[in-house]
């Protein structure tokens, strides 16, 4: 069965046999020292061509025709893993296989699929892309099922707000848990008043669209537990405190966090991981109405703690409390959040290097390790306890908004601490969701972040 696939698109990989154009991937040393296919090195030296990082030659048949390309991976090609997405966007349309390379298949074939990315639900013009071969040596079905993951968290953040409220991600929540035939369960509206979620009710009940808490399970008892908790904010105006328009413009990504979850959820189900799953997402979009939560209002929890509402704009912290309390009730051995959360995070460490929080070093450690063997970046940041502080209200329990704004991460990461007692190990990642400039690996748009490695860290640690 082929992974699952919100927007059905063709694969950028071939399989079959019959004519394929060969891509020379090589470095400065590959033409010094001659050691490439003759007609190429030739054509190369002819041109001038050095390697050079990201730098492309087509080259000619003796009768005219195209032969093959050069395509320069620089002197370190460690340093630029994916760089073979750039030939996704750049080879002529045709069918290609690597010829030569100095790195691994698994990582040239990924980054070409990370780079193969498209998002064009919107558009009429269907342009013909190439494909690559995909080498014995590769393993086609994991590259597949990780690709699916980044696709699927890319489109869900991309789709625009009229085709993703509310009731558009339960859709796809739903599908996506059909597809790996996973239980799924939906609080929705009122309903979250009589289950206990009042933070979700609040900050969503001013849409025209219901607020819902939206749970899947899969997997087998007995197996360690996990559990992912996304921020599922479809569209945050910032309610009464709202925001400027340029602030406004992106907030279509605010479900980015349940976005992620649900492309590492596609993994972990598709790989048959030994893993009791369990997938929380809070589905709101934060509007202005006459029922709209108000600066100055306290609510209580479904944990019991009160929390006073300091700006209506930080709001995802808020259905994150509920669905974290609810989460941690089952006592997982391992709860990970996700969530577009704080522009603190983006100035301390820019839009793509994501920080995660936690209190277990091993699970930092490990994290980490994860993180560097997948080249998807993470940072850990302090659950500084001296800003607890700042997380208590003058009349409530908490405040969802400190003063001042410093520290903004972490004191969002506090707040959320506080909602989590029974679970072995929790950890929260604050991503940003969004490529602000194209890479070779990701056009600009919507970005799933922290998810491969965490692939990596469940397919490889837990047991």
């Amino acid at each position: 069965m082929p992974p699952y696939q919100y927007i059905e698109r063709s694969t950028p990989f071939s399989t079959k046999g019959g004519h394929t154009l060969p891509v020379f991937a090589v470095t400065p040393a590959h033409i010094e020292t001659g050691s490439i296919d003759p007609i190429a090195l030739d054509w190369a030296r002819k041109a001038g061509f050095k390697a050079e990082t990201g730098s492309l030659l087509l080259i000619p048949t003796g009768d005219g025709h195209l032969g093959g390309v050069l395509f320069g991976m620089g002197t370190n090609p460690s340093e630029n893993p994916f760089l073979t997405g750039k030939l996704a966007r750049s080879l002529p349309a045709g069918e290609w296989h690597i010829e030569t390379a100095p790195l691994t298949a698994n990582r040239l074939l990924l980054g070409y699929g990370l780079g193969a990315y498209r998002f064009g639900r919107y558009r009429s013009e269907k342009p013909v892309e190439p494909t690559l071969m995909i080498p014995q040596d590769a393993d086609a079905a994991d590259i597949k099922r990780q690709l699916a993951g980044v696709y699927l968290a890319r489109d869900l953040i991309n789709t625009p707000t009229n085709d993703m409220g509310p009731a558009d991600l339960e859709k796809a929540f739903r599908a996506l848990a059909g597809h790996y035939k996973a239980e799924v369960s939906v609080v929705v509206g009122d309903g979250l008043i009589e289950r206990n979620f009042p933070l979700v009710h609040t900050v969503g009940r001013a849409s025209a669209q219901a607020p819902r808490l939206l749970e899947m399970r899969w997997g087998k008892k007995g197996h360690p537990k996990v559990t992912l908790v996304g921020k599922g904010v479809c569209f945050d105006t910032g309610g009464l405190d709202i925001k400027g328009s340029a602030n406004m413009l992106l907030m279509k990504k605010d479900m980015g966090g349940a976005a992620n979850v649900m492309g590492l959820a596609l993994m972990i189900m598709d790989a048959k991981l030994k893993i009791d799953l369990r997938v929380i997402v809070p589905a709101v979009e934060n509007s202005i109405a006459g029922n709209a939560f108000r600066p100055g209002d306290i609510y209580r929890s479904r944990k019991g703690l009160t929390v006073q509402i300091d700006n209506t704009d930080a709001e995802g912290r808020l259905i994150l409390a509920d669905a974290l309390a609810y989460a941690d009730e089952d006592k997982p051995d391992l709860l990970i959040d996700m969530a577009t959360l704080t522009g603190a995070a983006r100035v301390a460490l820019g839009p793509d290097l994501p920080p995660f929080f936690t209190d277990d070093e091993d699970l930092a450690e490990h994290l980490i390790d994860a993180s560097l063997e997948t080249d998807d970046p993470l940072w850990r940041m302090p659950l500084y306890k001296g800003y607890e502080k700042n997380v208590r209200a003058q009349i409530a329990d908490l405040t969802n908004a400190p003063a001042g704004g410093m520290a903004g991460s972490i004191t969002a990461a506090l707040f959320l601490k506080r909602f989590v007692g029974k679970s072995t190990k929790w950890v929260h990642f604050d991503i940003f969701g969004w490529s602000p400039s194209e890479r070779p690996h990701s056009p600009v748009g919507g970005e799933a972040q922290g998810i491969r490695a965490l692939y990596r860290y469940l397919r490889t640690n837990l047991r």
